[in-house]
């Protein structure tokens, strides 16, 4: 097993935010989507395509949430009254409408009956693969004392083929995936690239056979898209507003594109730059991974014990040698199960995607200097959702299935070399000192074709979004939303800070900006900043 470099989901627990009929109708004005009392709305459905009239004249059955909890803690939050859920009927093939179909789960928190009511704030935190009813219920539960929560209903859904939706896709089960992260897979040579190989190719044709060639041809973004439009529908609105986190900002590129004019307002936080390829958007991924670890390590060198040692300089080299020694032996835990090296890693990267978790990456490399790996091996499991029975989340597999439709795949060897030579560069930190390999990843050996391709949206008539970009987000880089604000003619929020994402996660700046535009259409001043928080 490699080292991902999935684009985290917002979803985080405990103490911080999980990263997770209309009373007015709206007109655009000029540049903005503007809130307009008393205005009737049209019917919701009148935009259907040929042919998927039924799916967007849909009614959505609400009832308890209780069977779309996936784990006991999802259980707790989601036995809240508040909570609505349903399953809405889309085609499995948006080409074939009366063939096959599917069912996404759908979450919603209801706003107050108000006049004020504007109508459904969807929601999507990313991944890909990252469950929406998820984060929904539990950012509901900070949003509902705001003028967003009393405004809006929060509405979540889990993209076709993740979490909760049906059919879902399915590659490894518990055992094999434990496998594949015990596989450090980083033995560069012709053996050890052939060795690799075999083994992407045999995941390929499990999830072939466990979810349906027939399935993994329609689970890009283009189609989750589509689902949206049919979502904002059965919700009643005539024009939708979308929260989007990081991959949560393709599918609102995407949905712009295909929908421009059903858009009433849009806030991508965290972006993805659509017309970058995805080699080059690997690499900076690396870069903004490294550029995360250096202010974490610059952070512990100021702290006594630090396990990276007190020279700044020497951090990288200090986490390889605490790190490396894990790929000829890894660290018996108290579970029976092993700290790998790809492990060590994963825990790494899941901590530097939030300043919270650099207490616990400090402690947890202070107890691998002390030869202890069970801290760092919870944050990998975290990372993966795993179980506390050996299960685990659909999250890596389907982030594996939407990835191998959404890009470009890299099929000759040489090009997949090179990649992996320009990746150690970006990301030293992250160099396994083995050696880059030439082996290809899942998608070179993917069933079927990709349904996307990097290139810059046309969207006539879109109503200007709102782009928040935080200079030193690990996972998805500053430029990225820079690009992104210009390809759709939106407005850009700037957060300094170290963070992956910003909005409604305790930084008043950026929710008041985001609030006012949500709620009234008014775009970022140009040039405007909000400080670290």
């Amino acid at each position: 097993m490699r080292a991902t470099s999935r684009r985290r989901p917002l979803r985080r627990r405990g103490s911080t935010l999980v990263t997770a009929v209309l009373g007015a109708a709206t007109v655009v004005l000029g540049a903005c989507a503007q809130v307009v009392p008393g205005v009737a709305v049209p019917d919701a459905a009148a935009s259907a395509p040929p042919g998927l009239e039924r799916f967007y004249t849909q009614q959505l059955a609400w009832g308890p949430c209780a069977p779309f909890a996936a784990t006991e803690e999802d259980r707790q939050i989601y036995a809240d009254p508040a909570l609505q859920c349903a399953r809405m009927e889309v085609p499995l093939d948006y080409a074939q409408p009366d063939g096959r179909t599917g069912t996404i789960a759908v979450l919603r928190h209801a706003a107050p009956a108000s006049p004020q009511r504007i109508g459904s704030l969807v929601i999507n935190p990313g991944g890909p693969g990252a469950s929406g009813i998820q984060t929904a219920a539990y950012l509901s539960t900070s949003l509902a004392p705001t003028e967003v929560g009393r405004r809006f209903d929060v509405v979540g859904f889990d993209p076709r083929g993740v979490g909760k939706s049906e059919p879902g896709i399915r590659c490894l089960e518990g055992p094999e995936r434990d496998a594949d992260r015990r596989d450090d897979d980083t033995d560069s040579s012709p053996a050890g690239v052939a060795q690799t190989e075999a083994e992407e190719r045999q995941t390929v044709d499990r999830c072939a056979q466990r979810t349906g060639v027939d399935v993994l041809a329609n689970v890009g973004t283009r189609d989750v898209a589509r689902d949206m439009d049919v979502l904002r529908a059965a919700l009643g609105d005539a024009q939708l507003s979308y929260l989007g986190y990081s991959y949560g900002t393709r599918i609102g590129s995407t949905y712009a594109e295909q929908f421009p004019r059903n858009v009433r307002a849009m806030v991508l936080d965290g972006a993805l730059d659509p017309d970058q390829d995805p080699t080059v958007e690997l690499i900076e991924q690396g870069r903004g991974f490294q550029g995360a670890f250096d202010a974490f390590a610059r952070d512990c060198t100021t702290r006594p014990n630090c396990p990276l040692g007190q020279d700044p300089a020497q951090t990288t080299a200090a986490y390889q040698q605490l790190t490396r020694p894990l790929i000829d032996a890894p660290l018996p835990l108290p579970d029976g199960r092993v700290l790998s090296y790809g492990d060590a890693q994963q825990g790494t990267i899941n901590a530097l995607y939030v300043e919270a978790y650099w207490p616990r990456l400090n402690r947890a490399l202070t107890d691998l200097r002390a030869g202890q790996g069970a801290q760092l091996m919870t944050l990998s499991d975290e990372y993966y959702e795993r179980n506390p029975d050996g299960t685990y989340a659909s999250n890596q597999d389907a982030f594996e299935a939407i990835r191998c439709v959404d890009d470009p795949r890299v099929t000759d060897p040489a090009q997949s070399l090179t990649r992996a030579q320009a990746y150690n560069q970006a990301a030293p930190f992250l160099d396994s000192g083995r050696g880059a390999s030439a082996a290809r990843d899942s998608c070179a050996f993917w069933p079927v074709p990709p349904t996307s391709q990097p290139h810059i949206p046309q969207v006539p008539g879109l109503a200007p979004p709102l782009v928040v970009s935080t200079t030193g987000d690990p996972a998805t880089p500053y430029q990225a939303g820079v690009e992104l604000a210009r390809a759709l003619g939106g407005s850009l929020l700037t957060k300094i800070g170290d963070e992956h994402t910003a909005v409604f996660q305790n930084s008043p700046c950026v929710d008041d900006i985001a609030t006012r535009y949500l709620v009234d259409g008014t775009p970022a001043p140009p040039g405007a900043t909000c400080p670290a928080t």
